[in-house]
């Protein structure tokens, strides 16, 4: 990818020391793109974990994909699916390819940030933009108010407030 900038979410800032092979790619993604403090996503990621019961599952051993769908549906955001069985890869980890915004994607064994085209990670790992992306979680547009930019609110919701 031709966009990468080098981060590791805050690791480090919360005093954490570097590791060889680093398994916590998917906290780093969360805090990344949902502008979390990296302690707080590392809490929240082991809380979800909690749920499942999985000895080898941690924020600092790996998330497993509904993990990752549980803690994203907290955050309220949304999974988009670029591959399906059957359809090989339609999206690429190119900024082409990918929407304007804050997004998680998920590759094979991997979650990284991707800030409109910019991939945030430790390391550039779009296979020269040729890595799979399988999708992508994202935060909904929030709806727009009335004299806002964009779309106004429906109008059987207008009558419940006062402008």
């Amino acid at each position: 990818m031709k966009d990468f900038v080098y981060d590791d979410g805050g690791r480090l800032a919360a005093g954490l020391k570097p590791v060889k092979t680093p398994r916590d790619c998917g906290v780093r993604a969360i805090a990344i793109a949902a502008r979390l403090p990296y302690k707080e996503a590392r809490t929240l990621a082991n809380r979800h974990c909690q749920r499942f019961h999985r000895p080898n599952e941690s924020a600092s051993k790996g998330l497993y994909r509904d993990t990752m769908d549980s803690i994203f549906e907290e955050l309220g955001w949304q999974w988009v699916a670029t591959m399906g069985k059957g359809t090989g890869c339609t999206v690429h980890l190119t900024p082409s390819e990918l929407p304007k915004g804050r997004i998680v994607v998920r590759l094979s064994k991997h979650y990284a940030a991707v800030i409109d085209g910019v991939l945030h990670d430790l390391s550039d790992s779009s296979r020269e933009g040729k890595r799979c992306v399988y999708g992508y979680w994202q935060k909904p547009p929030t709806p727009a108010i009335a004299g806002g930019d964009g779309d106004a609110l429906p109008e059987s919701l207008m009558r419940h407030f006062r402008f």
